[in-house]
This record gives structure tokens, sequence and C-alpha cells, in this order.
């Protein structure tokens, strides 16, 4: 959702920003994301779940994705990269080459993405290019962090 929707992808931009892959750009989280991102987990309540089982698989969830941040680390077994997310998977999923864009999206298991055909494999032929089709071209945090609301607001009032 966060890179098919603009509202989502102004919540998510940061975490593609950095022309960088390491583990200091999985830091790079959003401000804006939980004015609106309970929508995605309310209806577990709803359903019975409980709100603290909620909350930590979320905190799972966060820290997994911050080891697969790297460079570091080149193929994991093929078993494991069957089934989880890893650092290759995610490199592609960072990627703005057009091979790459909006692939792999998966938090933990990456079987998702091998059943909804969002899965593309990292290929030793061609490199990913880190960063966004368009990069920030600056280190200032507060434009980053409001660049895209920006546009989007931009758009939405006066883009028509």
């Amino acid at each position: 959702m966060s890179h098919k929707c603009p509202l989502f992808w102004a919540s998510h931009v940061l975490d593609h920003s950095s022309k960088h892959y390491n583990l200091s750009t999985a830091l790079r989280q959003t401000w804006s994301g939980e004015f609106y991102s309970f929508i995605f987990w309310l209806w577990l309540s709803l359903l019975g779940f409980n709100p603290g089982l909620i909350m930590l698989q979320m905190s799972i969830s966060l820290l997994y994705q911050f080891w697969i941040h790297t460079e570091a680390i080149d193929k994991l077994p093929k078993w494991f990269q069957a089934v989880f997310n890893t650092p290759s998977h995610h490199r592609v999923h960072h990627g703005s080459n057009p091979l790459y864009l909006d692939r792999n999206h998966a938090s933990i298991l990456i079987i998702w993405d091998k059943l909804f055909g969002t899965f593309q494999p990292e290929l030793k032929e061609k490199k990913v290019v880190y960063g966004l089709v368009e990069n920030i071209d600056t280190y200032n945090p507060v434009k980053i962090a409001f660049i895209e609301w920006l546009a989007l607001f931009k758009d939405s009032f006066f883009g028509w």
C-alpha cells in the first residue's frame, strides 16, 4: 500500500530517500504513519485478537526489518531465502532501477511477494541502484520529512 497510494507513500518515502543502503537506512522511519497506520491493525482487535499481541507483532516486524538493511550479507541459504525476507530481497525493495521498482514488499515473510507476483530476486548482473527515481538532493531532515507531503498538498489543491 505504501508504494501505490500517495498518502502512504508520503510517509514511506523517508525509508527510500537514502542513496546508500546500510543499517542507518532502517532508522529512517516515518513521523506521520502513526496517524493512520492503525487502520491496518484495528480490524484484528475487532476480530478478537489481543491488542498487546498485535503490538508485539508490530514490534517484532520492525526489529526484524532492521538487520536486513545491509550490503554486508550476500545470500543466505536457499531454504531461508525461499520463505523469509533477507538482505538480498530487501535490497531489491530499495532499488530505483525499473527492474526492481515496487518489488519485495515483505516485512518478514517473502512468500507473500511470491504469492502476489511482486517478488524479484536480486540479480548479480543488475546491481541495485538505491534511492528514489527522482532523488531528494538534500541532507536536511526537515526537508526530507516534508517534501513529499508538500508535493501531495500541491497536487491535491493546485494540480487540477
